[in-house]
């Protein structure tokens, strides 16, 4: 018996891990260049920044987005910041979505809301796009509005009529404070999420 086993070694099978990869699109919704930076309307820019800023990773040029990516507890999480302007970050989503193959129920998007008043975080797993263009093109694009998002209020201070204006404006010193606070608390809730579920999420930062 000995002698066959030495002629006959018992084959090793090597496990090969059926589970899917944990992947994750966080897309911060902004638009793109200087002129728009530290305005209402980048927040969630802002959000992802911290992220990338917490995980030491830095964002690289890709196709219709700015791009960071970093692994936490087998999950990997990708962060985008569209370049192709709010009115049309559905086709940054979609993309990326496809190139990552990435599910819907592992999508996220971030960002401002004028319905919130300021340091407000509200996280929702559908819903309209409340007037907001960025995801109004998301919905047009993915053709659903079943998508996980976190909405950073950024109040409504403004008279009738000047609402563009309001949102492409920069904080003013007064504001600043919490936003810097509430950029935190967003970048925590994300990664609440992702790493404990929407619902336990929902409970903890609404």
């Amino acid at each position: 018996m000995k002698l066959l086993r030495f002629l006959f070694p018992k084959k090793h099978t090597q496990t090969v891990s059926t589970e899917p990869e944990m992947k994750y699109l966080i897309a911060g919704l902004g638009n793109f260049g200087i002129d728009y930076v530290n305005t209402r309307h980048n927040i969630g820019f802002d959000v992802v920044e911290k992220l990338a800023a917490d995980k030491t990773v830095i964002f690289t040029s890709g196709r219709y987005a700015d791009k960071a990516e970093f692994k936490f507890k087998g999950k990997t999480f990708i962060l985008i910041k569209p370049t192709t302007y709010m009115n049309l970050s559905g086709k940054a989503v979609k993309y990326w979505m496809e190139k990552e193959n990435i599910p819907l129920t592992n999508l996220l998007i971030i960002t401002d809301d004028l319905n919130l008043p300021l340091g407000k975080l509200r996280i929702r797993k559908n819903g309209s796009d409340g007037g907001h263009n960025g995801l109004k093109n998301i919905n047009e694009i993915l053709q659903t509005n079943q998508y996980n998002r976190l909405r950073f209020g950024v109040g409504n201070n403004f008279p009738t009529g000047r609402q563009v204006d309001f949102v492409l404006g920069k904080w003013d010193n007064t504001e600043t404070p919490m936003v810097t606070e509430t950029v935190t608390r967003a970048a925590e809730a994300v990664m609440s999420i992702i790493m404990e579920g929407v619902d336990r999420a929902m409970n903890k930062f609404n």
